[in-house]
């Protein structure tokens, strides 16, 4: 099975691009399981949801990896709750950096931050999209990940994660 990660900031396009990637290459994609959690919580989220998040996020992968055809798209992993958790709490759940030594992703395609923020009630940090981008930048590069950017808007943004997409398989 090909894994390829979609991270990075807020509001970078994850989510369109890991559909239409899908898509393209007709397959499926995991979707972002904090938004379904975050949805559904009637208060604000503390340390242990992101905890949960990451958890969830997990079990979506297990499961829509059993049905994808050797090639899974990922609208993030346990990265984005490693960044959240240490941006926010200024710390990390061991059990999170555990679980990220113990997975494999063949390429993360690390959505950049050239196009525009769009508002949303779950998102957090419109104005700290530079500084994030760079601790995702970074955390993947400790990890010695296989990683690209991507960037410009629409058709080329999508053109690009295909291109890249397409190099490893």
């Amino acid at each position: 099975m090909t894994k390829i990660v979609l991270t990075g900031p807020e509001s970078t396009g994850k989510s369109t691009l890991s559909q239409a990637l899908a898509a393209h290459f007709g397959t499926l994609w995991v979707p972002e399981y904090a938004r379904f959690y975050l949805k559904h919580l009637p208060r604000p989220y503390l340390p242990e949801d992101v905890l949960r998040i990451a958890e969830g996020q997990m079990q979506w992968e297990a499961v829509w990896e059993k049905y994808a055809q050797g090639l899974l798209f990922c609208d993030t992993d346990l990265l984005v709750p490693k960044i959240w958790m240490e941006h926010k709490y200024g710390y990390c759940d061991p059990w999170i950096n555990t679980q990220i030594s113990l997975r494999h992703y063949d390429l993360y395609l690390l959505c950049g931050i050239d196009m525009p923020w769009e508002d949303d009630p779950l998102r957090e940090h419109p104005n700290e999209r530079e500084a994030l981008f760079e601790k995702y930048r970074s955390a993947l590069d400790a990890m010695k990940a296989r990683y690209v950017i991507i960037g410009g808007n629409g058709a080329e943004r999508i053109d690009s994660a295909i291109e890249a997409s397409r190099k490893i398989l």
